[in-house]
């Protein structure tokens, strides 16, 4: 049904390689798991799960070879911010021993604490761990000291999706869903998952791992994932050719169809083959818009900052010193 994308174990350098998916269309696409608790793969549909045909023409960047310093590529109309970072990797990529270290200066710097969570132009920075259309989960290591990427391992084993994400999945630094915090009654008074806010982008181009990226924040979900809330931002890289045009949430339909009935639904079964129930949605499953999107934003950051100032207890996290 279609190729995912496995990044190769030694490139020279990070060169644009295109997916070659085996359908046309992602029109009444199925997302197919496959249980891990049976001899027998299990394929079933999430829902008719019209993922727009945008989500398999993507491009990503080969990894390149373990402990080999890079220059972080720029987005067009990113950040001067991001001129100078260069990523570091060590360890193979896909297990448990890998991670990607971000420097600045030759000092090592912190995604989540040192890059900013707003740019210019009432645009976002998200930080890019899954590019889209790959199957393996790396994530900001919020406990490491600097805070680099690394494999998510579960019983000390690599963790992978089942299927392959079709948008790219990253967070915001200086953001942190604080367990302490009792959401209201739209949420189930479900606590905050104790990581920095998930953002899912949803345009046509694939994010390297590790890059930053202008973001315009567009809508959210409010999923609860085993009791705990973990807000989803759905926005679209500044750069994409419908950005423009797309400023709310119910913009995307327009021009991205079934992207956020099939983020919600990816969201609600990805868990099933580890025979994990389904998550659920606060807010009557309702995709909040731009604004309230901003304030839930606005929210995670004073929960960070109060973080970083030692009001609430930080547990296991790696805080810089002031």
């Amino acid at each position: 049904m279609y190729e995912a994308l496995e990044w190769g174990s030694t490139i020279e350098s990070r060169k644009t390689a295109l997916l070659r998916p085996r359908v046309k269309s992602a029109a009444g696409l199925a997302f197919v798991l496959h249980s891990s608790k049976s001899v027998a793969m299990l394929g079933f549909c999430v829902t008719a799960f019209a993922i727009s045909s945008h989500a398999l023409n993507v491009q990503s960047l080969a990894r390149a070879p373990a402990m080999r310093a890079i220059r972080a590529l720029s987005t067009r109309g990113g950040a001067s911010f991001m001129s100078a970072i260069e990523l570091e990797e060590a360890g193979e990529f896909g297990t448990t021993d890998y991670s990607m270290t971000f420097k600045k200066g030759g000092e090592v710097m912190s995604p989540w604490h040192d890059a900013p969570l707003e740019l210019d132009g009432g645009l976002y920075n998200m930080l890019t761990e899954i590019p889209k259309m790959t199957l393996k989960k790396m994530e900001v290591d919020t406990k490491a000291p600097g805070n680099p990427i690394k494999q998510d391992e579960k019983k000390g084993k690599a963790r992978l999706y089942h299927g392959p994400i079709f948008w790219n999945y990253g967070c915001l630094p200086q953001t942190w869903e604080d367990p302490n915090h009792k959401g209201d009654e739209d949420v189930g008074g479900a606590f905050g998952d104790d990581d920095p806010v998930d953002v899912v982008e949803i345009g046509a181009a694939s994010l390297a791992m590790g890059s930053f990226t202008p973001v315009k924040v567009l809508g959210c979900l409010s999923m609860i994932d085993d009791g705990e809330l973990d807000w989803k931002v759905i926005a679209i890289n500044a750069a994409d050719e419908h950005a423009d045009a797309i400023n709310d949430v119910d913009d995307i339909e327009k021009f991205y169809p079934g992207t956020v009935s099939g983020i919600r639904e990816w969201f609600r079964w990805y868990k099933t083959p580890d025979d994990k129930p389904v998550n659920g949605f606060g807010h009557g499953e309702r995709a909040l818009n731009a604004a309230e999107t901003k304030a839930v934003i606005e929210e995670t950051h004073g929960f960070y900052k109060a973080l970083l100032e030692g009001k609430v207890d930080a547990g296991k996290l790696w805080i810089p010193k002031a």
